[in-house]
């Protein structure tokens, strides 16, 4: 038991993370809408976003379900009010981040 755990969680922490073109250009277009009120702070959220994408391979699963799609494979992580959209790709060990919203209908343009 105690060695497929650890497989299970060395598979995991190997997943690569793939920032979408959707998901860059919407994160670059808040940033320099903080940047004009102050170019430190917006640097520092990008950081943090950024941050809390990094934890995601450690256990993807835990992030809610999205609410915007109706797939298990598809997750949010909500970070400061903003729901970054990630998809799971097992068959490629991979996650694909694509949405970034907040006060929007779609996370995606």
């Amino acid at each position: 038991m105690r060695s497929l755990k650890s497989t299970l969680t060395i598979r995991l922490v190997s997943m690569k993370i793939v920032f979408k073109t959707t998901f860059t250009d919407r994160l670059a277009r808040q940033v320099k809408y903080i940047s004009f009120d102050s170019p430190s702070r917006a640097k520092k959220f990008k950081s943090d976003v950024i941050n809390q994408i990094k934890k995601i391979p450690y256990n993807p699963t835990v992030y809610r379900k999205s609410i915007y799609f109706d797939s298990d494979d598809i997750r949010d992580l909500i970070f400061k009010g903003y729901c970054i959209v990630f998809r799971i790709n097992q068959i490629d060990n991979v996650i694909e981040v694509f949405g970034f919203t907040k006060y929007m209908e779609k996370p995606t343009d």
